[in-house]
């Protein structure tokens, strides 16, 4: 009789998708957006790095007058053509209502879950300024079970004044300390300084100034073209 052949061995398990999701209102996307992009696609080996615009940001709409969605998802847009790998996403806006980062993360579980695949990984990139905020996020015991954050923030240096603080967990670098608050998972990326904010953006848009060394020139045409911030005033 022939020999049975041995059985074919399994098929590897499918690795976890790794993917970074950006949040923000993005009212206007600037440069600062786009150094911490490159810094997280530098630093971390992401399938995919989402720019999620906000549909309601809800920690933003009660203070102020936000630009519609439906413009801010167009500007995202114009921003991620130009950096290889980063693609806007529309999610929360096609959810409507307030926007909620936990929300949207369950999302891209239950997404993958479905099709058959493995909860990815999610990486929810930050500022270094956010982390003292997670707290006031909606569900921030649940987000954090679920995210790994990437906090881009510039290179330490030495500081002998520094200590770190009762409620949070030291992470040793080369010179200054790190911080990250306590329950959460950290990866540090490195990122340029980039004295910029939305806020100041528009300012200097409802001015009349020059925005050439604050916003990429994609945005700056969508801007023009669309008529926001009064640039035509």
């Amino acid at each position: 009789m022939p020999t049975p052949r041995p059985p074919e061995p399994p098929e590897p398990p499918e690795p976890p998708e790794r993917i970074g999701l950006f949040g923000g209102t993005f009212d206007p996307p600037h440069l600062g957006h786009v150094a911490a992009l490159r810094a997280v696609s530098t630093a971390l080996s992401l399938d995919r790095l989402l720019l999620v615009v906000a549909n309601d940001p809800w920690q933003k709409s009660s203070s102020r007058v936000v630009t519609p969605a439906e413009e801010r998802y167009a500007l995202a847009q114009a921003l991620a053509e130009g950096i290889p790998g980063v693609e806007a996403s529309r999610m929360e806006i096609d959810r409507g209502g307030p926007s909620y980062t936990v929300t949207t993360v369950e999302a891209l579980r239950a997404e993958a879950v479905a099709s058959g695949r493995p909860v990815p990984q999610i990486y929810l990139v930050i500022g270094a300024d956010l982390l003292a905020e997670l707290g006031t996020w909606e569900r921030a015991d649940d987000l954090r079970t679920m995210v790994t954050l990437a906090v881009v923030s510039r290179p330490p240096t030495p500081s002998p004044t520094s200590t770190p603080s009762p409620t949070s967990t030291p992470t040793t670098t080369t010179g200054h300390l790190r911080t990250a608050p306590r329950g959460w998972r950290v990866e540090w990326v490195d990122g340029p300084l980039v004295d910029v904010s939305s806020s100041a953006v528009r300012d200097v848009l409802e001015r009349g100034g020059p925005v050439d060394e604050l916003v990429p020139a994609a945005v700056m045409r969508c801007i023009r073209r669309r008529n926001l911030y009064a640039v035509h005033r």
